[in-house]
């Protein structure tokens, strides 16, 4: 019986949290970083006051909250898809996971928050970057590495792969979408920015069958 309340309490802080964060997206989006209290986010939410400031006891910490959830979903070096021997395989499969993640129209709302509000809130900027961005960068850097590592491709700056890699999806899926609003490609134009990007990645990086080096 315990253990039935438990996860039901589980299940409503999930969804009261969930409602939490995607009032302050919103009105964020509305009023401005500045502009949007506290208060006003537990009214949208359709929350308590006391629930919201047991979650998130200030904005900053709520934007935070944001940010880590919005960027969930990024590659796992450790996965299977990751770590196949075929260069090729293991970047269709990050590719294709992270055009999905800034596809998403929460993402891009994301994005024009921290561009709207960076003049005046650089912290803002800062925590998008070292709690989203960054950590997801790190981890197509490890992967680029470990394929080096191994003999599966020739990546002597992952960091530089990494930039390039992200950046052509990124320009096709994401950019377009911070000044048109109306910005939304079809899921087989997405793919096939995806396949572009790996296809170039492999020209780059990939070792051929004919390559003396190649195991």
């Amino acid at each position: 019986m315990t253990a039935g309340l438990s996860a039901h309490h589980q299940r409503l802080a999930r969804r009261k949290r969930e409602a939490i964060t995607s009032a302050a997206t919103k009105l964020f989006l509305e009023r401005g970083y500045d502009g949007t209290s506290l208060a006003k986010i537990a009214q949208e939410a359709v929350v308590s006051k006391s629930t919201l400031f047991k979650q998130f006891p200030t904005k900053a910490a709520l934007f935070e909250a944001i940010v880590t959830e919005y960027w969930k979903g990024g590659p796992d070096p450790a996965a299977p898809s990751t770590q196949h021997r075929d260069l090729g395989a293991g970047l269709n499969a990050i590719g294709r996971q992270y055009a999905d993640l800034i596809g998403r129209s929460a993402m891009a709302a994301l994005f024009r928050i921290v561009i709207a509000e960076l003049p005046r809130f650089p912290e803002l900027g800062r925590a998008q970057f070292e709690l989203g961005k960054l950590p997801y960068f790190i981890s197509v850097q490890h992967y680029l590495e470990a394929q080096h590592a191994a003999g599966h491709a020739v990546v002597p700056d992952a960091e530089s792969a990494t930039n390039q890699f992200l950046g052509m999806i990124a320009n096709y899926v994401l950019w377009p979408r911070m000044l048109l609003a109306d910005w939304s490609p079809a899921p087989a134009d997405v793919a096939h920015a995806v396949d572009e990007a790996v296809t170039t990645m492999l020209a780059r990086y990939g070792r051929g069958a004919d390559d003396p080096q190649h195991s």
